[in-house]
C-alpha cells in the first residue's frame, strides 16, 4: 500500500540549510494536497450519485414507502448507464482485486474469475498514523463529503491534512448492479416491496474496496510501470478533481 511520505528526504535539506525549511515544507503540503486530489478523480461522479439513490431506495424500501422508491431506482438505473460510458472504469476478474483491510470480503464469498466492468463508486481516506484532532476531523468531514458525492468539496477539506493518508475506492460491478437494479425497479412497480428491497442490498453489498494504487495501475498504458506523477514544487497549486455534475 502506497505511503506519500517527502519527511525523511526533507530533513536532510532541514538540517543542512535550515533556510529552506519553510519551501521545504510547503512542498510536503503541495505534494499530500496533491495526492488528495488525484485519488479523488479515480471515482466516478455518476457512479457516485447512483449509489447515493441506491441508498435513499433501499430506505424508503426498509420504511414501507414502495412508490417514493421507484424514482430514486429509476434514478440510478441512468446514472449507471452513464456511468459505463464514461471514462472511469476498467476491466478486471473479481478475483485478480485484492480486498483493502479495512473492508475485506463477507465471510464465504468466492470472488468469480470472470472478468467484469468495474466502476469506482465511492471512497474514504484511511488515517494510517497519529493525526492531531483537528486533522481527524478534517478527514471525517472529507469522508462525509465524499459520500454525499461532494468530491470537490471534500478535496478542498482534505487540503489542512498534510500526513500521509491511503484512500480506499468502493467498486461495483456494473452488470451485477444495473442486474440488481433492473429486478428492484420490476419488483417495486409490482408491488413486492420485500424482493425490491433484497434485490437492492445485492447490489450494495456487490461493492469491492480496494487501495487507490490499484487504479494507478490499471491507467499506466500496457506494459508500463503504474502511474506515478511527481511532486509539484512548493508554490504549485494542488490538482483538484474536476466538478461534480449538478444533480
Amino acid at each position: 500500500m502506497k505511503k506519500i511520505a517527502l519527511s525523511l528526504m526533507l530533513a536532510t535539506g532541514l538540517a543542512t540549510a535550515p533556510t529552506f525549511a519553510h519551501a521545504a515544507s510547503s512542498a510536503h503540503v503541495a505534494w499530500e494536497k496533491y495526492k488528495a486530489g488525484r485519488s479523488l478523480k479515480h471515482l466516478s461522479a455518476d457512479g457516485q450519485r447512483a449509489f447515493g439513490d441506491l441508498l435513499q431506495a433501499h430506505d424508503l424500501l426498509a420504511a414501507g414507502k414502495t412508490d417514493q422508491a421507484i424514482p430514486f431506482l429509476y434514478d440510478a438505473n441512468k446514472s449507471l448507464t452513464a456511468a459505463s460510458a464514461a471514462d472511469h472504469k476498467f476491466v478486471a476478474a473479481e478475483a485478480s482485486l485484492t480486498p483493502a483491510p479495512q473492508h475485506p470480503a463477507a465471510p464465504g464469498h468466492t470472488p468469480s474469475s470472470t472478468q467484469e466492468v468495474w466502476i469506482p463508486v465511492g471512497g474514504e481516506f484511511v488515517e494510517t498514523e497519529t493525526l492531531a484532532p483537528e486533522k481527524k476531523a478534517a478527514v471525517a468531514a472529507a469522508n462525509g463529503q465524499i459520500k454525499a458525492g461532494k468530491a470537490p468539496q471534500a478535496a478542498e477539506t482534505m487540503q489542512v491534512v498534510d500526513d500521509k493518508l491511503d484512500f480506499i475506492v468502493a467498486l461495483a460491478p456494473l452488470n451485477k448492479t444495473q442486474g440488481a437494479v433492473n429486478r428492484a425497479q420490476v419488483f417495486t412497480e409490482g408491488h413486492n416491496p420485500q424482493d425490491a428491497l433484497d434485490a437492492v442490498t445485492q447490489a450494495l453489498n456487490s461493492l469491492v474496496f480496494v487501495d487507490d494504487d490499484l487504479l494507478d495501475a490499471q491507467a499506466a498504458p500496457a506494459g508500463a510501470p503504474a502511474q506515478t506523477s511527481a511532486a509539484p514544487t512548493a508554490g504549485q497549486t494542488a490538482a483538484q478533481p474536476a466538478a461534480k455534475a449538478a444533480q
